[in-house]
């Protein structure tokens, strides 16, 4: 699988949201990363809907959209119209975790699950990785851009890369928190074919967005 790197929308400056998503959108196979958050799954407040429609009418890039929220079944049905590519929710957040996905996959082209750097990869079953597109591995706790990866979450996407060639499954393994061109290479090597990056990629000179991406990749 090729490497693709997710852009977050929570490190553009907002004051300048059209400028920055154009700049993106002369940058190929890229996601564009849109933190949701609730305010009580996470001690963070973000964007909604009518932010989210007007990102779809601007960005050519696919949406990738990770709720970090209470209940993800309650959004799945406000956001089912904003243009989503993908629609990742938390494992902690959710108790009946296959009847969310079958309904998400009714509703979205791609689906992915969530894991909080406490949480172990083991937890989701085999089964439930078959239906997903995407397993997002947080390098930090949820909640605030800018944190520091935590480096023990290469040993997660180790042990993810294993189950899934076990299992000859071929979700995508996303890690997002804390990342640039001193980590992503050891990901990459572990199997992560999916970065998310923000404060790396946004805080470029210049704004020259490309060359920290590449440095990435």
């Amino acid at each position: 699988m090729s490497v693709i790197i997710s852009p977050s929308l929570l490190s553009v400056d907002f004051l300048e949201l059209k400028t920055e998503l154009e700049r993106l959108n002369q940058i190929d196979d890229l996601w564009l990363h849109l933190d949701i958050m609730d305010a009580h799954f996470v001690p963070n407040l973000t964007f909604g809907e009518p932010v989210l429609n007007k990102v779809k009418t601007v960005s050519k890039h696919k949406l990738d959209a990770h709720f970090m929220v209470t209940d993800p079944d309650f959004f799945a049905d406000n956001f089912k119209n904003v243009g989503l590519h993908n629609f990742t929710f938390h494992w902690e957040a959710v108790t009946h975790h296959d009847r969310l996905i079958d309904k998400l996959k009714s509703l979205y082209p791609s689906v992915g699950i969530s894991l909080n750097p406490s949480t172990p990869v083991n937890v989701i079953p085999t089964y439930l990785l078959a239906k997903v597109d995407v397993v997002l591995l947080m390098s930090v706790n949820p909640g605030f851009g800018g944190q520091k990866f935590i480096p023990e979450i290469v040993d997660k996407v180790i042990e993810l890369d294993k189950i899934r060639h076990a299992n000859n499954l071929n979700f995508q393994i996303q890690v997002d928190g804390g990342i640039n061109d001193q980590n992503a290479g050891y990901l990459i090597q572990a199997g992560a074919n999916n970065l998310v990056a923000g404060s790396y990629i946004f805080s470029a000179p210049n704004n020259d967005y490309l060359s920290r991406i590449n440095k990435i990749r």
